[in-house]
């Protein structure tokens, strides 16, 4: 029977929030294992010490540790992004083309070389014979809403006449691999620190090539 207008919804039970602390739980303490001993050195009993649960805990909610490698690595982007801009929506007009997509362009090379972040991408690198998936996931967590935001951007960049953007969806897609490639060659896949001047010119020197690529007179 609905419930009657006006009425709360029931709260979860506590059962049920337990059940998601856990599963965070896991998830984190799975990250940390694999990060530490790679796949094939970690074990289920390790994560689960890891995240203070019983081994059967970690398979009741994962199945077994290939699952629960792919779950790490399904929800990386919300684990490993602690820039507090990286998600701030749209993308407002400064009215200098390059600067705008330069400083997005930093916030999206903070992300993906940050230091754990570099540590599980170089992980999963070594498993995509086995879980091609894999890098699909890469593309899809770690950079899917801020290439959302940056489409919009250029699609409203595309109408007002800035640019000429017939797919913006494509080029920001160009404009986030070609950014997080450069950054991560150049920081020899996050092993070595990118200094914060070469980090910004990596940002300035892809967002003049998307725009110069995008010129109404190109």
């Amino acid at each position: 029977m609905p419930a009657p207008p006006g009425a709360r919804e029931p709260a979860p039970s506590s059962g049920r929030v337990r059940s998601a602390a856990k599963h965070d739980a896991i998830l984190r303490a799975a990250m940390t294992v694999f990060l530490r001993e790679g796949y094939a050195g970690a074990s289920v009993d390790e994560i689960a010490a890891t995240a203070g649960v019983g081994k059967q805990t970690v398979y009741g909610h994962f199945g077994d540790k290939e699952k629960l490698f792919l779950a790490v690595a399904r929800a990386a982007g919300g684990m490993l992004s602690n820039d507090p801009e990286a998600s701030r929506g749209p993308l407002p007009y400064s009215g200098n083309l390059r600067a705008d997509l330069a400083a997005v362009g930093e916030r999206v090379l903070r992300t993906v070389l940050a230091p754990d972040a570099a540590a599980l991408h170089r992980l999963t690198i070594a498993e995509l014979t086995r879980h091609p998936e894999l890098q699909l996931m890469w593309r899809d967590n770690g950079s899917g809403a801020v290439m959302e935001d940056l489409a919009r951007y250029l699609a409203e960049r595309d109408r007002d006449g800035q640019l000429v953007v017939p797919e913006p969806e494509r080029a920001a897609r160009q404009f986030v691999l070609l950014l997080a490639t450069d950054g991560r060659v150049r920081s020899l896949y996050g092993t070595q620190p990118l200094p914060p001047e070469e980090r910004a010119l990596v940002a300035w020197e892809t967002a003049d090539l998307i725009v110069r690529a995008h010129r109404p007179d190109a």
